[in-house]
């Protein structure tokens, strides 16, 4: 068993002074992803994307993933429906271990769906309707479930005035409202989502994130990995920073926001309202509170 330098120590695989303290209450206890020591190399292993990856997930949580481009937060994401196989390590995910013959395969990547960030590196069929009922059909349903599978998701996700278009006469918006619904339709426990507001108008980054919410609500466990630490402040229940194919810190995103050890290793940027919050303490504009605000909308009763 390669061991490699990983100085991580509690049974998270994170330094024990950073682990996730407290819950959300629509939150569960049951641990939903388990990654023990994972080795990934994309170059028979002479270097390691994934070198000594340690982490626990729990079911329910919105989980953003933070850090640069090579960190292997994809390389992750990846492993954990099987296109990646790894050198070493053991994954379980829904309580069993991850395991390569066909029949694993197909039932893993039925509870773990990947939306790419480019949707046309995810759309394939000729049609919308066809793009979406190929996952349903491919999971075994009959014509008729497949028929209302495909129904429901296209009413939840505003997909009626386009669901009878070619895809490749989308909008990169509805492409990713498509690419989405790919998943969905097999009824995940787990969606990743890679940079799901990248090149979005607007419009359409409004229409992603209540289609992420809806999931969350509807007990997905959600992992959304982006540049955005604005957005992974305020959305995230947990934050996971990612360097150089360890995870870095694991906890509440006000305890990584504050860490600035962790973010100047992982060159991150403090958010918008936590570094206007701080200044504003700072100048006694407000008192220091118990609970940080993570939104405008917080920091806005804070000041009033």
């Amino acid at each position: 068993m390669k061991t490699g330098d990983n100085t991580m120590e509690n049974k998270n695989g994170v330094d024990s002074k950073y682990v996730v303290s407290g819950d959300e209450g629509r939150c569960s206890e049951e641990v939903i992803i388990k990654a023990e020591n994972l080795y990934f190399s994309y170059d028979d292993e002479k270097t390691y994307s994934l070198d000594g990856f340690s982490l626990e997930i729990k079911r329910g949580r919105k989980i953003a993933f933070l850090g640069a481009n090579g960190a292997g937060k994809s390389t992750f994401f990846l492993t954990l429906n099987g296109i990646h196989k790894l050198a070493d390590g053991h994954l379980e995910v829904d309580g069993e271990e991850v395991k390569y013959d066909k029949k694993s395969l197909m039932k893993l990547r039925s509870k773990v769906g990947i939306v790419f960030q480019d949707p046309d590196n995810q759309l394939f069929s000729a049609s919308v309707r066809q793009e979406i009922s190929f996952g349903a059909m491919n999971m075994g349903m009959s014509q008729e479930e497949a028929e209302e599978a495909v129904n429901k998701v296209v009413e939840k996700l505003l997909i009626g005035p386009f669901v009878h278009k070619a895809t490749h006469a989308l909008s990169g918006g509805q492409k990713k409202q498509v690419s989405i619904a790919d998943v969905l339709v097999m009824m995940p426990k787990i969606v990743i989502l890679d940079e799901p507001a990248s090149s979005l108008d607007p419009k359409h980054t409004t229409i992603v994130n209540g289609i992420i919410e809806m999931m969350v609500n509807e007990g997905i466990t959600v992992l959304v990995s982006t540049h955005d630490v604005n957005y992974a402040y305020g959305w995230a229940d947990e934050v996971v920073v990612v360097d150089q194919g360890k995870v870095l810190m694991h906890d509440k995103p006000r305890a990584v926001f504050h860490n600035k050890e962790v973010l100047k290793k992982a060159n991150l940027e403090k958010p918008m309202v936590l570094e206007f919050y701080d200044r504003l303490v700072d100048k006694g504009v407000v008192e220091k509170s118990k609970y940080t605000p993570r939104t405008v909308e917080e920091l806005d009763e804070l000041i009033k």
